[in-house]
């Protein structure tokens, strides 16, 4: 394979040995895996931040692998990828939180559905214990009393999606990799030695391209090639966020899985809200991420399945996500023979964010080790270290924070407790926040019960200060989301 390519100091200048398309939480894994190799590579995406696809709406839950059938590409990279996510947290500075879960049958029927999913559990040494509907009520009391039965997975656990994909972007960044914000691709061509990416403002040649674009990862590879095998049709998913001052569950609880998916589950979340959902309904929009009423009373109908006393009332926001669903039903992890250096990361539907890091080693040993020489860097940045978070810190910790610097004595966000030391601190990272949202999704100011209904005016404030610009022009989210028109007095 390797003959199929121009190596560095062969004649081509100014040409990437990796492009990544798509920066979302495969993306990210990837070049921050990537970066530790003597590598030339550009990570872009068409998005104003990074993570603002697939994984900015998900249920932010690391499968422990039961689910997926047996001799897929999902199986095998979920179980491994799962056992991943511990050391990837800890070696990141992100939180991860093993809460379990419960996947809760009603009746015979789908008390034998368990017994399937056990045996797999089983034959992969993932932990399990089935229960009955009793002894789980002792430790879910809102469990409805239709459970029968209930198979529990200890090692189950919830992440913050957004935070994760963050950390990998930096470290990448830190380790040389060039991250392109705003970079929409419209065309790809083959040229000697491998590619160009063709972007909004940009012309990329690169000896290899790892297509990781999500609901668009058939438009990229429709580029390279007439027909690459699979098509994305997309499902939105829709959830209720509960506010963190309620205590709902203590585990994650689903259903019994259906062909339409792991149906409408509880969540509870890294830092205390609970979500309710999701639906699953097919979009022909790949830019539609609006909730909808329909889609909402599904979820309130259906929950009522499993759970019951669901604190609705108690909702401080809704949101939606689009899942990469495609005609195949495995994930498309390949490098297609007659495109050696294009390699598909497709497909990437649940339980792709737990599968993530497993799916990384996968590319990076199947094929960018067979396109490339990869030598490792003997300085590159392996771990990188939490970031102060002033509500995580003990009284004592925080009076030497703020003594060094006043601005984390400032609360910005009332509701959540974050400072303008952490807001700053977000702004100036590798691959900083340029937005509103990108603040949110980092040190999550407006995440609380007034959805930043106090805050939002002072980080639209912050944002114009640090990064030089004028109120008017500081984003929402995308380029074109302006708050502010103009001054009125």
């Amino acid at each position: 394979m390797k003959k199929a390519f121009t190596k560095k100091g062969e004649g081509i200048n100014h040409m990437y040995d990796v492009v990544i398309i798509g920066a979302g939480i495969s993306g990210t894994i990837i070049a921050k895996d990537l970066s530790q190799y003597d590598l030339k590579i550009a990570l872009i995406d068409k998005e104003n931040d990074i993570a603002n696809g697939a994984t900015m709406a998900n249920s932010a839950i690391i499968h422990t692998g039961y689910d997926p059938k047996d001799d897929t590409l999902k199986a095998r990279c979920n179980v491994e990828g799962a056992r991943m996510w511990e050391k990837l947290c800890k070696d990141f500075g992100c939180k991860y939180k093993k809460v379990g879960a419960y996947i809760a049958a009603v009746g015979d029927k789908e008390e034998k559905t368990l017994d399937i999913l056990a045996d797999r559990a089983k034959r992969r040494e993932i932990p399990y214990e089935l229960i009955t509907g009793d002894e789980a009520r002792k430790h879910e009391p809102n469990l409805s009393e239709k459970v029968t039965k209930v198979l529990s997975f200890p090692t189950t656990a919830v992440v913050y999606p957004w935070e994760a994909a963050t950390a990998c972007a930096e470290v990448a960044s830190e380790n040389g990799v060039e991250v392109y914000l705003n970079e929409c691709v419209n065309g790809i061509e083959r040229i000697d030695g491998g590619y160009q990416v063709k972007t909004t403002n940009h012309k990329f040649d690169t000896h290899v391209v790892i297509n990781c674009a999500g609901v668009k990862a058939d438009k990229i590879a429709h580029m390279v090639m007439e027909d690459p095998g699979f098509e994305i049709t997309p499902r939105k998913g829709e959830y209720f966020v509960l506010d963190n001052n309620i205590h709902y569950v203590n585990h994650v609880v689903f259903p019994v899985p259906s062909k339409k998916g792991k149906g409408v589950l509880a969540v509870p979340t890294v830092y205390g809200n609970t979500l309710i959902g999701p639906n699953s309904t097919y979009v022909e929009d790949i830019d539609d991420v609006g909730s909808s009423k329909d889609g909402l009373d599904y979820v309130r109908e259906n929950i009522d399945k499993i759970l019951v006393n669901v604190p609705l009332r108690s909702t401080i926001r809704n949101f939606a996500g689009l899942r990469p669903s495609s005609s195949s039903s495995d994930f498309i992890l390949d490098e297609p023979k007659n495109f050696l250096g294009f390699i598909n990361v497709a497909s990437i539907e649940s339980p792709g964010l737990a599968s993530a890091p497993a799916i990384s080693k996968y590319i990076i040993e199947n094929f960018v080790s067979k396109d490339l020489d990869l030598v490792e860097k003997e300085d590159a940045i392996l771990t990188r270290e939490r970031p102060i978070v002033l509500a995580e810190l003990t009284p004592e910790q925080r009076s030497v924070v703020i003594r060094k610097n006043p601005l984390y004595g400032r609360i910005i966000c009332r509701c959540e407790k974050i400072s303008e030391g952490e807001i700053v601190d977000a702004i100036h990272r590798p691959v900083g926040a340029r937005s509103v949202k990108a603040v949110k999704k980092r040190v999550r100011p407006g995440m609380g019960k007034c959805q930043g209904g106090f805050c939002e005016p002072k980080v639209v404030a912050i944002l114009a200060r640090e990064l030089g610009v004028d109120p008017t022009e500081v984003v929402l989210d995308t380029k074109m989301s302006q708050i502010l028109e103009k001054e009125n007095r």
